[in-house]
């Protein structure tokens, strides 16, 4: 497994290795003891989530505060998305600061966001199944969002078309009200 670091600090790349011959192709999605050595800390995975979506829906941009902070290694196992990590912790150099990448049925690579990052996607292809492992369970009263198109993060999100989001994250506030609001990262 190949590790790739990103602009944020803790946000990894995962690319495989991949083996393949005339009967298709193996690949090791997760292992544990490289994982821990690539994040340089134990994670215990709690829950699986699975989603399937159009193109042009986006999915994001998610976190959970507080002591229901999550992590997520995130693939889609089905057509491509957009992924992307935003930097909630404002102590960090980065704060307010956005990586993405392209994740992929055919180029298989995961992406860890570590508790204190929000975490949001877009479809690029016609459908895409998003599969992620978490490291908290949900928490309804410690969910929230940040607004996907907010001009003090200024991701660049591909263009795909109309894009589709759920009231809720049609209504997400900005990062400023959420750093009022004190449900951000230290």
């Amino acid at each position: 497994m190949k590790v790739v670091e990103t602009p944020l600090d803790g946000v990894i790349i995962f690319e495989p290795k991949v083996f393949g011959d005339h009967r298709g192709w193996f690949f090791e999605s997760f292992n544990a003891l490289n994982f821990k050595k690539a994040v340089g800390h134990e994670v215990r995975f709690v829950q699986d989530n699975h989603s399937r979506s159009g193109r042009g829906v986006l999915r994001g941009i998610h976190f959970q505060y507080g002591g229901a902070a999550q992590g997520k290694l995130v693939r889609s196992t089905s057509g491509e998305i957009f992924d992307v990590a935003v930097d909630l912790r404002r102590s960090s150099p980065t704060f307010g600061h956005w990586t993405g990448v392209y994740l992929s049925a055919e180029n298989k690579r995961q992406l860890w966001v570590p508790a204190g990052f929000g975490h949001a996607f877009i479809v690029t292809s016609e459908i895409a199944e998003v599969q992620y492992k978490v490291d908290a369970y949900w928490s309804p009263d410690h969910e929230r969002s940040l607004r996907w198109d907010d001009s003090n993060v200024g991701i660049e999100w591909p263009d795909v078309g109309d894009v589709q989001l759920s009231d809720k994250d049609r209504q997400a506030p900005g990062l400023n009200v959420l750093s009022e609001q004190g449900v951000l990262f230290d």
